[in-house]
């Protein structure tokens, strides 16, 4: 089936991007299968915050600049588009976030348009397990199509983003922060992405994986690795699958995966997918870093019982911020982005302080802070669990 159909194309570097890109599109039938001439497509790319590309913390310019170009000789109009973490949805913050993860040049270079409509739209979901409604981005609730250009990454609390995690951008800036604190674990938020996942509906997900991320991402604490892959793919749960088996992560440490197998959805098993282009095993890094949050050794030995005793510890097993304050700035993005509103600024500039019961562990401010400044520590016995 074709929503189990997963492409992979090895990529070494990104002046090759737009060849394999467009060879990738071609294996799944053209452009003109996922855009009609005169749509507004947007193209959702993945930039958490206004950081360089070579930081990998934010889809390459190059994917972003080969797909608008397909779109366009495809008949229709590209849109590039996101909604940062941690700051307000406002055209001026847009401008300088396009500008610094490259994607006023890719525009530029490609004929794209950027998106700088700040207004949001609410929209229904019907068919949401968690969420009803949802506050989106007025530029992708009023598109003709979506496609998902995702980033391969790691995640402290969701294991990895990709394609489904992606979508979580549709919400408008300081929005997120609230989903994160009415659905703080991972099952609930995973249910969140698969609500807004099953509402975008994205045409088309590519995974930017030349340039990868590994460690404690996505953001500045995690480290760029160059993986030198592409992956795409119809179905972004079909891309998400084969991205975590390619990353060497344990499904159990794959909550959106769970979350869709608990929903009935497929495919959420690496044995369901069909790769084109080459083999999980070969493909497959086996020394991929995953972030400290994943587990292993003592839980596999729990077996079954090793999801209700993850409940019952899970302060003993939930790594918890500290603020490095050698590399602390001041600057409140911490603050800002906190669900829990669990971190204080007693003056502008002075140090953030983080106050552990009120600590929700949804590691915002870990993802977001520009200084890695944010520390994540677990205790003797948790890191027993997670070795």
């Amino acid at each position: 089936m074709e929503e189990n159909r997963v492409y992979a194309a090895s990529c070494p570097d990104y002046g090759q991007a737009e060849g394999a890109i467009r060879a990738l599109v071609a294996q799944m039938g053209g452009m003109g299968r996922f855009v009609r001439p005169g749509e507004r497509i947007v193209l959702k790319a993945n930039l958490l915050r206004a950081a360089p590309p070579e930081s990998a913390i934010c889809t390459h310019p190059a994917v972003v600049e080969a797909v608008a170009k397909l779109v366009k000789e495809a008949g229709g109009t590209p849109v590039i588009c996101d909604s940062p973490g941690g700051a307000l949805h406002k055209e001026p913050v847009l401008r300088g976030l396009y500008e610094k993860t490259g994607m006023a040049a890719a525009a530029a270079a490609s004929g794209a348009e950027l998106a700088l409509d700040s207004s949001t739209r609410t929209v229904s979901l019907p068919e949401g397990r968690v969420l009803r409604q949802a506050e989106l981005i007025a530029p992708v609730a009023e598109a003709d199509g979506v496609i998902d250009l995702c980033k391969m990454k790691t995640h402290v609390l969701m294991s990895m983003t990709g394609a489904v995690k992606n979508l979580f951008g549709v919400i408008p800036g300081l929005s997120k922060v609230g989903y994160h604190a009415t659905h703080p674990d991972q099952e609930a938020f995973a249910d969140v992405l698969l609500d807004l996942a099953g509402y975008v509906r994205p045409r088309l997900s590519l995974m930017d994986g030349i340039l990868a991320m590994e460690g404690d991402g996505p953001g500045s604490s995690g480290t760029p690795r160059r993986a030198g892959l592409l992956l795409a793919a119809e179905n972004p749960l079909a891309l998400d699958t084969a991205a975590g088996a390619l990353m060497n992560l344990p499904r159990r440490d794959n909550p959106v995966l769970l979350a869709a197998e608990r929903r009935g959805l497929a495919p959420s098993r690496i044995e369901d997918v069909e790769l084109v282009g080459g083999t999980v095993e070969g493909l497959r890094m086996a020394d991929y870093r995953l972030p400290g949050s994943t587990k292993a050794s003592l839980m596999d030995f729990l077996g079954p019982l090793a999801r209700p005793a993850e409940r019952l510890c899970k302060k003993v097993l939930s790594q918890t911020p500290r603020i490095d304050e050698a590399q602390c700035v001041g600057c409140g993005i911490c603050a800002k982005s906190c669900p829990g509103r669990a971190i204080d600024l007693s003056a502008p500039g002075k140090k953030a302080r983080i106050r552990p019961k009120a600590c929700i562990h949804c590691y915002c401010c870990h993802e977001l802070c520009p200084q890695r400044a944010v520390e994540l520590r677990q205790s003797w016995l948790g890191r027993a669990l997670t070795k």
